[in-house]
């Protein structure tokens, strides 16, 4: 109950009406106040009888129970006096109200997890957003984060929560203790790249104010709850991927991962028969690294000889020597566009195929 956004309301409170403003939890313990001095001792003594109108006055303070079904924490005000009874019964209704939309928002975040994580059956998944008046027709995207300490997991869940904090469709839950999850409502106008942005912008928070360093994986847009599940896989898919293909960036999209992800997918069986069909016997092996090297900056100039050569600072006929040794070597011209799609898919392939052999 006593979560930092109760404990600002009651301090804001009681600057307001120049009162002590405070909580009590079930064991009478102040679990918030405006005066901090009253944290964490406890109101020996106090009985819980209420008054006909519901409140209490004793010892210089009025009480009253924040639910109305007299069970939960209490509110106390300071003084006994009319004023005082207006104020506390004003402060438990401000507090019910919070206490109930926060458990309304919980009870959906519960359910949505369950709906992600595949533990709610398809049968039961619209029974039960009838039940929390849940729209289904929702149009979201998920994005999950994903970092190395454990200890990190209750910092980047209320971080995270934080930087949400005004959207009551939007839901941020852990599924483990190195993965948070953004289940993030969308405007039919949100683009992927709009979503890239948001998660880059989640990271730099994260990296800079926090020091907590994450990678993000970005599922498909999705329409309806029974595709969040889909789109929550995905952005598992895309970290994964990401690991082997795409180390330079933090934030992974799905929909971006082009042949990455159907290399990903292949059983390596079929991978090794591949480059065993595509490459001289242990040609690929015999490339060092200034070769491949030239051959990824070859690739990054659309396979322009000229571009290639300024970019590597080298004449011409310098980068057309050794485009001809690769020939010798591979058996692939890279200056034709087919043979060098199936060099550039080679060499994917066999960067998958170390990172299996490393345990990724």
């Amino acid at each position: 109950m006593a979560s930092k956004q109760y404990i600002t309301v009651i301090q804001h409170l009681g600057e307001a009406v120049g009162r002590i403003i405070g909580l009590l939890d079930e064991n009478s313990a102040v679990v918030a106040s405006s005066d901090l001095s009253l944290m964490n001792t406890t109101r020996v003594g106090l009985p819980m009888d209420m008054a006909v109108d519901d409140v209490l006055r004793h010892g210089g303070y009025t009480y009253k129970y924040v639910d109305k079904n007299r069970r939960g924490p209490i509110v106390f005000v300071e003084g006994e006096d009319p004023e005082a009874v207006r104020c506390c019964s004003a402060t438990a209704v401000v507090l019910d109200d919070m206490l109930k939309g926060g458990d309304d928002k919980d009870d959906i975040t519960s359910f949505i997890k369950n709906v992600v994580t595949d533990n709610i059956l398809p049968s039961d998944t619209y029974v039960r957003a009838r039940e929390l008046d849940f729209n289904t027709d929702v149009r979201t995207a998920a994005l999950v984060i994903r970092y190395d300490s454990i200890s990190n997991s209750v910092s980047v869940l209320e971080i995270v929560s934080q930087l949400f904090p005004q959207n009551t469709k939007d839901f941020v839950f852990n599924v483990n203790e190195n993965e948070t999850v953004l289940i993030k409502d969308l405007d039919d106008d949100v683009t992927m790249e709009t979503l890239t942005r948001l998660g880059e912008s989640i990271a730099d928070v994260l990296e800079n104010e926090h020091r907590i360093h994450v990678n993000i994986g970005i599922g498909s847009v999705v329409n309806g709850v029974k595709d969040m599940a889909s789109s929550f896989k995905e952005a598992r898919t895309a970290l994964e991927v990401g690991k082997v293909f795409d180390t330079e960036h933090t934030v992974i999209s799905y929909d971006n991962l082009g042949i990455a992800r159907l290399i990903y997918q292949l059983p390596t069986t079929i991978c090794q028969q591949f480059l065993q069909e595509v490459f001289k016997l242990g040609s690929i092996d015999s490339l060092d690294q200034e070769t491949l090297f030239t051959i990824q900056r070859f690739f990054d100039n659309n396979l322009n000889v000229s571009e290639t050569s300024r970019g590597l600072f080298v004449h011409r006929n310098t980068l057309v020597y050794r485009l001809e040794k690769i020939k010798k070597i591979t058996g692939l011209d890279l200056r034709e566009f087919d043979q060098a799609i199936v060099f550039k898919v080679a060499l994917m392939v066999r960067k998958y195929l170390d990172s299996t052999k490393n345990g990724f």
